[in-house]
């Protein structure tokens, strides 16, 4: 049974502004401009959408926290989160693909609601076929006379894994990299501090690397609007349908649709739209085809945000409710499947490898804790382990996420956790130096989805600890490497 559905993800790309505009495009913004900024906030709080980036914070709450902030000394920023790069995950470079569209629309909704002035897009430049999409769909609103009094631009920055936590998203706009901040959006945004070849970190040092924003900035600071494609890309038709259409398809508490990715071992890796509270076995089954023939199942990973999900729970509803029941979360609704050829060993050491590596260096237990535990992991994976391995896994496990001023060390406790705790029995018979080496799986972000499969970054396996490709790891952290930087120095390595 076909359980996806067409209200975000059109079944056929949108090729141009006409295609959108002819199938109801454009109404939810000739709607949000009929009407006062708080009317439409009202509008997407009665609807209940929540983001779509992972956290799953409520969209209209944010917007009026955002509201609430406005400075009178400068013009709120809206920023679309367009730089995708959990493990797994393709839906926001589908829905450019298809429907940039709606993406823009949303966006241009929400600087109505929030009294923005400027609009950025913030991708990857590695992107290159979502980035001219995107420029292709500004420019046809733009000669629409769509974007008039409005700012809107796109910024392309560097592959790194963080550049999507949303702080160290508008450190890339400010022209650093991409090193989280603490203060969060709504009371810090896009200071637009001037980078020079002499001062790569920036003047004011506001919001430097280790710095950022250690205090509060003061009142007058402008606030950001953060949400992710897949949110901004609901909001056109929940305004020009309103609350009641959007919480038809959903549950109460999950209302509306989710944008999943499926890839693994799966018969045909792809990107749906199904209603929330489709089981993740549904979802599996109709947007992925099914297990690849001769295989079952060891586990779905959701991506490295959350905790594993074992065949037991196969049928649980994709709603923030139900994943939160069993102790995982719908993430940023990329599901990898787990064949039963990978090891539980091989499969955690290739999640902590991941999130070791892109650990920035500003929290020390998250670069140093994570970091032994990927190397412990490793060492059981080759069969070198000693006895005392897994102790120090847990020990180390235990500390990882300790003054962590993002979600990413929190990741590395929670999901290695999860997977030790659901195949222990693995991890112990794999003490003493004496098993087998297994399979580290790769887990690395998706380059490519398509009709060969997916297509994951090989170059991954080379990136080293300090960001760069080098053939020795430094020994400095991302942080120290930036702050020893030379002008005629990459800041960010690549592939």
């Amino acid at each position: 049974m076909d359980v996806t559905v067409n209200r975000v993800l059109p079944a056929s790309p949108y090729q141009s502004l006409a295609d959108y505009v002819a199938a109801g495009g454009g109404a939810g913004l000739t709607a949000a401009l009929a009407v006062a900024p708080d009317v439409v906030i009202g509008e997407l709080e009665a609807s209940g959408l929540r983001g779509r980036g992972g956290a799953g914070f409520p969209t209209g709450v944010k917007w009026r926290t955002v509201a609430s902030y406005a400075s009178p000394l400068a013009s709120t920023t809206v920023v679309v989160n367009a730089a995708e790069g959990e493990p797994g995950t393709f839906k926001d470079r589908a829905l450019i693909d298809a429907n940039p569209y709606a993406v823009l629309e949303g966006a241009l909704i929400a600087a109505h609601a929030v009294g923005a002035t400027t609009i950025v897009v913030a991708t990857k430049a590695r992107f290159t076929a979502q980035v001219a999409r995107l420029r292709a769909a500004v420019t046809e609103l733009r000669e629409a006379g769509l974007v008039e009094g409005i700012e809107l631009r796109l910024v392309e920055g560097p592959a790194e894994y963080l550049f999507g936590e949303e702080t160290a998203l508008l450190e890339v706009i400010d022209g650093r990299a991409p090193f989280p901040r603490i203060a969060p959006p709504f009371r810090r945004g896009v200071d637009e501090v001037p980078v020079t070849e002499s001062d790569p970190i920036g003047a004011s040092g506001l919001s430097a690397p280790v710095q950022m924003a250690e205090t509060d900035a003061g009142s007058d600071a402008p606030p950001t609007l953060v949400d992710n494609v897949e949110t901004m890309a609901n909001v056109p038709a929940i305004i020009a349908r309103g609350a009641d259409w959007f919480r038809s398809l959903g549950t109460p508490s999950s209302p509306g649709t989710l944008v999943c990715t499926v890839t693994g071992a799966v018969r045909r890796p792809g990107v749906g739209e199904v209603p929330m509270g489709t089981s993740l076995r549904d979802v599996i089954d109709t947007i992925g085809g099914g297990l690849v023939p001769d295989r079952s199942l060891r586990a779905v990973l959701v991506g490295v945000s959350s905790a594993v999900i074992t065949p037991d729970k196969l049928d649980t509803a994709l709603t923030y409710e139900a994943m939160a029941a069993i102790g995982s979360g719908l993430g940023s609704g990329g599901y990898v499947v787990v064949g039963d050829d990978a090891s539980p060993v091989g499969i955690a050491a290739g999640i902590s490898r991941f999130l070791a590596v892109e650990s920035c260096g500003q929290c020390t237990p998250c670069k140093q804790d994570g970091g032994e535990i990927a190397t412990l992991l490793d060492d059981l994976a080759k069969g070198t382990g000693q006895g005392d391995h897994l102790t120090r896994i847990d020990n180390r496990l235990a500390t990882v996420a300790d003054g962590a001023r993002c979600s990413l060390g929190r990741q590395h406790h929670t999901v290695v956790t999860s997977v030790i705790a659901a195949f222990r029995s693995d991890f112990e018979a794999r003490q003493g130096a004496t098993a087998e080496p297994v399979d580290v799986l790769l887990m690395a972000e998706l380059v490519a989805l398509d009709d060969g499969g997916a297509h994951l970054d090989e170059s991954f396996a080379g990136k080293q600890p300090d960001w760069t490709y080098d053939a020795e790891d430094s020994g400095k952290t991302p942080v120290e490497r930036l702050t020893d930087h030379r002008a005629d120095e990459p800041v960010i390595g690549t592939a």
